[in-house]
């Protein structure tokens, strides 16, 4: 028996499919990276290794964009549609090092997750394409984006407030944080730095936006069920009817 990967790789998706694995797969390695540099408080300018991994990781991104338009049978069309996805596939912080450009760390920090915006692109797709129910694909998609914006923000968030912070002393903290954040109810946690700030109103819309799908999403599987519910109970009243008829028939003909 067939998994859904298989089917959505070998079957449904063809080249699109294994490419976009691919790329889910580049971009969950990208995240490990980011979350032990994090952990462990390593300065970025000192990862000279990580600078070659995104490297390599950004151009075969690029090499997707690339392939994908020439298989592409409305080219115009998916240049318009995609183009976004080229620009953040491009290694800015390479490009930067390169011509020894220079940035805050803090900005050098957020250019580290530009390349999984594509990742997170990639993931929303395969989500997408394994759920085969619409309103699962929807609220599938929508929670795995949910949850890794909460994660990116609360690695942001303990990068800028731990060091100025006193209530942020671990990442445990930042997590908590965020999770709180998003869904409104707010922590003990206050933000020091502006984009810490920023960030607590972003997720707080965040939440706002995003957790009414939920509630349309469980409403629908309560009247799906109530509808088939109806459809069997209304089956079976329909078979003891005809069951019915058919013994009364036999009855008459055969006195």
């Amino acid at each position: 028996m067939k998994s859904a990967l298989s089917d959505f790789v070998y079957e449904k998706k063809g080249i699109y499919g294994i490419l976009h694995v691919i790329i889910l797969l580049l971009s969950l390695f990208l995240i490990i990276s980011i979350s032990i540099d994090t952990f462990k408080n390593l300065p970025f300018l000192t990862q000279g290794s990580y600078l070659k991994i995104q490297l390599w990781i950004c151009t075969f991104f690029i090499f997707d964009f690339i392939l994908e338009f020439f298989l592409s049978h409305r080219k115009l069309h998916y240049l318009r549609t995609h183009f976004v996805f080229l620009i953040i596939s491009i290694p800015y912080i390479n490009i930067f090092d390169y011509y020894h450009v220079a940035f805050s760390p803090e900005i050098r920090y957020f250019l580290r997750f530009i390349p999984l915006i594509r990742g997170g692109y990639a993931l929303a797709i395969v989500v997408g394409w394994l759920s085969y129910n619409k309103a699962s694909s929807l609220f599938t998609s929508y929670l795995t984006m949910l949850l890794a914006t909460v994660y990116f923000s609360s690695l942001i968030f303990f990068v800028l407030e731990h060091k100025v912070n006193p209530l942020v002393p671990d990442y445990g903290e930042a997590l908590w944080w965020a999770f709180m954040d998003v869904t409104t109810v707010g922590s003990n946690i206050y933000a020091v730095t502006v984009t810490g700030k920023v960030l607590s109103v972003l997720l707080a819309a965040l939440g706002m936006m995003m957790f009414p799908i939920f509630t349309v999403y469980v409403t629908s599987l309560v009247q799906k069920a109530n509808l088939d519910k109806k459809e069997y109970l209304q089956q079976t009243s329909d078979n003891s009817v005809s069951a019915g008829r058919s013994t009364q028939t036999q009855t008459e003909t055969n006195p």
